[in-house]
């Protein structure tokens, strides 16, 4: 099942409009309703809430990026071989 739903995931990350979905999140992140409900005088384990978000963010962008990167990568055939089994 885990191949099979990887493969599925991956597939649908080569679609363009999944890009630009991604894309247009992370412009609505770091716009000024979010970045405003963020950048409050709370600590969090001793870190500023808003450097926590946005660090928090950056690791999250990366890892989409690392997922679009795999996506882009596989195979054709494996993606045909993959659904047969």
């Amino acid at each position: 099942m885990w191949p099979k739903l990887k493969i599925t995931i991956l597939k649908q990350l080569r679609l363009t409009e999944s890009w630009v979905i991604f894309f247009v999140l992370g412009l609505i992140m770091l716009n000024y309703p979010f970045i405003h409900m963020f950048n409050k005088p709370k600590m969090l384990m001793g870190i500023p809430l808003l450097y926590l978000y946005l660090v928090l963010g950056w690791l999250v962008s990366i890892f989409v990026i690392y997922l679009f990167t795999k996506a882009a990568d596989l195979p054709d055939e494996q993606e045909d071989k993959e659904e047969k089994d």
